[in-house]
This record gives C-alpha cells, structure tokens and sequence, in this order.
C-alpha cells in the first residue's frame, strides 16, 4: 500500500476532504474511539504550540493512543537537514537516521516547523517536512511549517457548522497590523481551504507586496475554478467587507522584504487601521469572525469583535482536537 502522508490540503480531493470533516463532526459527537488503541505518534516541535500540542496528544489518548512529545535542540538532539553535510556544528544527528529510528518506533509522525524568516525562496521548499516525508515508513502530519492543513480542516468545520453549505459564500481573508513579520502559513491555508470548498474568496491587503506567494495563489485559483467559486484580491476595506459571510484575520510578513524586515516594517506600522472592528464588520452580511489563534486583542482584533457572538474562534480551535482525531485515524487505517 502506498504511504500516505498529511502535509497540505492540495494533495487531498474534496471528496477526502469532506469524509475527514464528516468523521471529524462525528468524533465531535462522540469523542471517544479505539481507532488508535495500541498506536503511538511522535509530535516534533521545533517551535513553540498550544493548541496543536494540547490538541494531538489529547486527540490521540481519546482514541486509544499514546503520544511522545520531542522539541529537538531541547529535550532531543538537534537534527541536520542538508544532505552531505559535514557535521562540525551543532546538529548530532541527521535526518536520515532520525526519521528512520522514530518510524521503527511510532505509527504516526507530526512535524511543526516555522520558516527562518531570512530567504523566502530556501523557506518556501518546507525542507523540514519534506525531509521527514521523504525518511519515514510511516506517516508524516504537517503540525504547521508554510502551510497548516489541520487549522484549515478545523476552520472548515466551524464555518460548516455555523453557515451549512459554504458554496458562494463570500468570504473575506484580510491582512491585520503585527509588531513582527509572521508566518504566511495560516493565510495561505485559509486561501487553500475556502477556495477548495467553492467559497467566493476575497485577499485583502494593504498593498500588492503582501499578496501570497504565486504558488498558493495558483492553487487557490485552480480550486475556485474546480469547486465553481471565485478568488479576487483587494486593497481596499470597505468594499472588501461588504456583504461578507465571513472575515478570517491573519497577520503576515510581506514576502518581498523577507530578510529585510526593517525595511517591512513602516508599511506595516502604516497600516494598523486594518484591524477588524465593529464598524467594518457592521459592512457584512451578519458576517462571522475567526481566527486561528493566539490573538493580540486590540491589535488584530478589538475586544468588542473577539466578545461578539458573530466571532466563533473558539469553536475553530476546539474543532483542532477533533479534526486531528479524524487525520490520525484516517491515516492508520490506511498505513
């Protein structure tokens, strides 16, 4: 049998997609199962999680299984990841050997990896996870590097939950003001997920510099065009907003200044007018807020949004546990 891996939503149909979403609603029903009953996973977290921890290794002992948490350069050795390496710095072991032993060891493997934030185009190859999947017998779930397929996974139940069908719904993805560069990979996801299920999607970001790499853009485009919804970008808030069903706030570095963040940084602190507040969200439809979370509240979000009934980021997150519960057992059952 072929190994199938959880890296990124783009590898999995909609059919597949909608099965994981359809166990996921049923685990939320009925939380616990046997369907990891002498089964392990090891969650390797090279930076720092709440909710994907908390949310794994619960997941994993309510259906029977046991999960081992590792922080290489921590609590395990640091690992290389360039092949040929001479290693006379800091890493002790190599990937090669890593990946191998821990799948001899666990059924499953999760892999949570940032990008270094200095060159875009080493960042994009998501070499971390690559070289896991590339390794390992078993397989591998992306916990977060450039994408987060399982965060898309639990937002989509939480929209599902809350609107029914999601086909044509617009839906408002909008850059909001940081004190740092962040990740792209929640946006990226978030254009990933509402594009794959026909939503009419609309970026929105203050210039044309924080328009997501072409590669996201490109899938997102060729999942509108096969789940018969749209994808447009936009600078400008308040036709942005108007009429939206939904608003999805993410932060995030604009990729051209990637390595050069003081340059970055005054267009971003030029633009902290593009927080969610009452008054854009009194432009949509009802619309519904979210975020993946953690939230700077009166910096992404003012607290009258984040204590509205409209904003349903907490059932997202909750969502995390059993979305996850449905990859992992999806994946045993097919290893």
């Amino acid at each position: 049998m072929t190994l199938r891996h959880f890296l990124s939503t783009q590898d999995y149909s909609r059919a597949e997609l909608d099965a994981l979403l359809e166990q996921a609603a049923e685990f939320k029903r009925s939380p616990q199962g046997r369907q990891l009953a002498g089964k392990s996973i090891a969650l390797l977290f090279f930076n720092s999680s709440m909710r994907t921890r908390t949310s794994f290794e619960l997941g994993a002992f309510q259906l029977g299984g046991h999960a081992v948490v590792l922080s290489p350069g921590k609590d395990a050795w640091p690992i290389e990841f360039e092949v040929g390496a001479v290693m006379d710095g800091e890493t002790e072991e190599h990937i090669a050997e890593v990946a191998r032993v821990l799948s001899r060891y666990v059924d499953l493997i999760g892999v949570r990896a940032f990008p270094k934030f200095v060159d875009w185009s080493v960042d994009r190859q998501d070499k971390v996870l690559a070289a896991f999947a590339q390794y390992a017998t078993v397989p591998v779930i992306n916990l977060e590097t450039i994408t987060h397929p399982c965060q898309e996974l639990a937002h989509a139940l939480a929209l599902k939950e809350h609107l029914g069908d999601l086909q044509n719904r617009k839906y408002v993805l909008t850059w909001t003001y940081h004190p740092k560069p962040l990740n792209t990979a929640v946006a990226n996801s978030a254009l990933l997920i509402a594009t794959k299920m026909g939503m009419d999607v609309t970026l929105l970001c203050p210039t044309p510099e924080y328009v997501l790499d072409e590669r996201y853009m490109e899938f997102a485009r060729a999942n509108a065009r096969e789940n018969g919804g749209s994808l447009q970008v936009s600078h400008d808030i308040e036709s942005a907003y108007r009429g939206a069903d939904v608003v999805y706030a993410k932060s995030w570095g604009a990729i051209p200044y990637f390595g050069r963040w003081d340059e970055e940084k005054a267009i971003r602190d030029a633009n902290r007018h593009f927080i969610v507040d009452e008054a854009k969200m009194a432009l949509t439809n009802n619309g519904l807020f979210s975020h993946c979370l953690p939230l700077r509240r009166n910096i992404k979000a003012t607290d009258a949004v984040m204590d509205s009934p409209a904003c349903i980021a907490i059932d997202e997150a909750e969502n995390r546990l059993h979305v996850q519960k449905a990859v992992m057992a999806s994946l045993v059952s097919h290893s």
